[in-house]
């Protein structure tokens, strides 16, 4: 929470205050996101396992991982939540 800005004085801006600013920086990560899954038609990768050379596996592999973290701690938080009334006096 910020504090409002004394009657007279503007409100300080920041960067990500203008929507336009986030719409760079999302347009700039799904460029490099697409340049990255890209290099892939360019790159010879030394793979160990024969599932490491199809297509795209690195990045599914990612997403798959970080989903499944996903789903594993909300779980975890089933398990080792307080009561809602816990801090009640």
């Amino acid at each position: 929470m910020s504090d409002p800005a004394p009657p007279g004085e503007p409100r300080k801006r920041y960067v990500f205050d203008d929507p336009r600013n986030v719409r760079r920086v999302l347009w700039t990560f799904y460029a490099a996101c697409a340049l990255v899954f890209g290099a892939e038609f360019f790159m010879h990768r030394h793979v160990e396992h024969p599932w490491e050379g199809l297509f795209g596996f690195y990045a599914l592999f990612g997403f798959g991982a970080y989903a499944l973290l996903v789903i594993l701690a909300e779980g975890l938080r089933l398990l080792v939540a307080r009561r809602p009334d816990y801090y009640d006096d």
